[in-house]
């Protein structure tokens, strides 16, 4: 293994072991690595949507109040390594091959033991880990793949634990009751350490308080010891009152559109003021109040192109598509919304798409280069829309809807992180 994109179709190779939940393996190359998670100052965040924009809260307050701050987030956007980052500038090439080359024969090793092969998600977790021990930044912050309990990154010993909603997705590994992929989620509170959360259901709220009493940990939960109050959508984004611990007003403007967003933004506000409060760190109000500002989550109702507006948007699943739906609303009710939808088989497309239904002028369904990625007829067989169209290659449907547009209509491209990672390339490149 001599170059990066070795080291990357290495990784790539090990993806045909799919998901297997537990923390034997990911234990078993730690162990042999000196135990670099040990070395690092942690906050887990775990959740089904809204893990990544919290992570990107976190980490724009943080470097606001000049703390340099490592991040782990899942899928990657633009290239695969921005997924282990530090202060939003990715791992270099030559440092993902150098922790490539020096757990390559850990993980022959291990694949030979009755535990088997690592899959990628256990690697990439390791190597992150590595790397940030390596770099030592002053705060970590780490986003699950899937789940919790389960999931690789759950061998971190964190100082504070977020969660931050719970919806269905993933039903197929985490069950398919909100109680019991709450119970996967609530598996990242450790003994003795706190967590905050923005869930809401009562029954998903039950089994976090289980979960805390059982590990001795304090609790803090939205509208009960902190809160969020929707102002306006402006055209910069979202203005909102946060009433922390003390129930002091605080007055935010986000930059990422949606409502759906103070929520993340209050969550991420709540973590901040908790550790500051126990002594942790030094941030300021006004620190606080810019980072949220500046805060910007590639993916997440982005704009990528003016007049006609095209907006991509990572919308995977049934709770997704819904705050997507608001957000559409909020800002855009009075125009022509045209969709460009892709989605995985494995995600609940049809209901994803009724819940568009209200809102959207003209759909386009296609497909795009992935293992698990529906045809764009099968997307067509299950659509509500009174104008609907399959075009199979995405950069035609693309070319299509858009010479379609009026300088006033809208484009929202979403149904996929994995599909608009490929859309959003395209207009980068036409920059």
């Amino acid at each position: 293994m001599n170059s990066y994109n070795e080291a990357l179709n290495w990784i790539h190779s090990l993806l045909k072991f799919g998901i297997k939940p537990g923390l034997k393996r990911v234990e078993w190359l730690l162990e042999r690595t000196e135990n670099p998670e040990k070395k690092l100052t942690l906050i887990h965040i775990a959740g089904t949507n809204g893990k990544g924009s919290t992570v990107e809260y976190l980490r724009s307050i943080f470097n606001e109040a000049k703390y340099s701050t490592g991040t782990f987030t899942s899928p990657y956007l633009i290239t695969f390594n921005e997924r282990v980052s530090i202060d939003g500038v990715p791992i270099a090439d030559e440092e993902l091959l150098h922790y490539s080359k020096m757990l390559r024969p850990l993980v022959e090793e291990l694949a030979a033991t009755s535990l088997g092969s690592p899959t990628e998600f256990e690697v990439i977790t390791v190597i992150s880990l590595l790397y940030f021990a390596d770099k030592k930044p002053d705060v970590v912050l780490y986003e699950t793949g899937l789940g919790g309990l389960y999931d690789s990154t759950n061998v971190i010993a964190p100082i504070l634990s977020l969660i931050t909603n719970i919806g269905f997705d993933h039903m197929g590994i985490l069950g398919d009751t909100i109680e019991d992929i709450a119970f996967q989620k609530a598996g990242i509170i450790k003994p003795h350490t706190p967590v905050i959360t923005t869930v809401e259901q009562d029954s998903a709220i039950n089994v976090i308080k289980q979960k805390a009493k059982e590990t001795k940990s304090d609790s803090y939960f939205l509208d009960r010891d902190f809160s969020v109050r929707h102002l306006e959508s402006l055209d910069q984004g979202e203005r909102f009152m946060f009433y922390d611990f003390d129930k002091s007003e605080h007055e935010y403007l986000i930059s990422m559109k949606g409502t759906h967003q103070i929520k993340n933004a209050g969550l991420a506000a709540a973590a901040i003021m908790h550790l500051v409060k126990s002594g942790k760190f030094n941030v300021s109000s006004s620190e606080i109040k810019l980072g949220l500002y500046k805060a910007n989550w590639a993916g997440r109702f982005e704009k990528v192109s003016k007049s006609p507006d095209i907006i991509i948007d990572g919308a995977h699943n049934l709770q997704g598509v819904h705050a997507l739906k608001q957000t559409l609303l909020n800002h855009y009710k009075s125009k022509r919304i045209f969709l460009l939808f892709a989605a995985l088989q494995d995600k609940a497309y049809g209901n994803m798409m009724k819940d568009l239904e209200s809102v959207v002028y003209e759909a386009y369904f296609t497909t795009f280069d992935f293992p698990r990625a529906a045809s764009a007829e099968q997307l067509l067989a299950e659509s509500p829309f009174k104008r609907s169209i399959a075009i199979s290659v995405w950069e035609e449907a693309l070319d299509h809807v858009r010479g379609r547009l009026k300088e006033d209509d809208v484009l929202i491209i979403t149904g996929s992180l994995y599909f608009i990672s490929e859309v959003r390339k395209t207009f980068q490149n036409l920059e």
